[in-house]
């Protein structure tokens, strides 16, 4: 079965408007979806801007980012089992993440 990454993207500052009750009602909702069966892995990403590793003129080097124009962020990720990628689309329809103002990002793992 082919695996697909779901990949989360939101802006972390939309988690502050969230009351503790709401908070914990989210939390339960993704760790349903992390036990879902057709879900073989999944991650939430800390809150540093991490480093990007880029080469210029042949040598690498690492600057602070990614930074771009908008304010959503890598959030975290689900790696998936599914039939084909219309499925995998499918199921990603569900996903919480989608419900609190997220975007879900689906891309077929190569090879899978």
């Amino acid at each position: 079965m082919a695996q697909f990454m779901l990949l989360l993207y939101n802006d972390p500052s939309g988690w502050s408007k969230l009351s503790p009750e709401e908070m914990q009602k989210a939390t339960e909702k993704y760790m349903a979806w992390t036990n879902k069966p057709f879900t073989r892995d999944s991650k939430r990403l800390t809150q540093d801007t991490g480093r990007v590793i880029r080469s210029t003129n042949g040598k690498p080097h690492a600057t602070d980012g990614p930074y771009s124009e908008t304010k959503e962020v890598l959030a975290g990720y689900y790696t998936i089992e599914a039939p084909n990628y219309e499925e995998a689309v499918k199921l990603a329809l569900a996903h919480p993440h989608v419900e609190y103002g997220g975007a879900v990002e689906v891309r077929q793992v190569y090879g899978s």
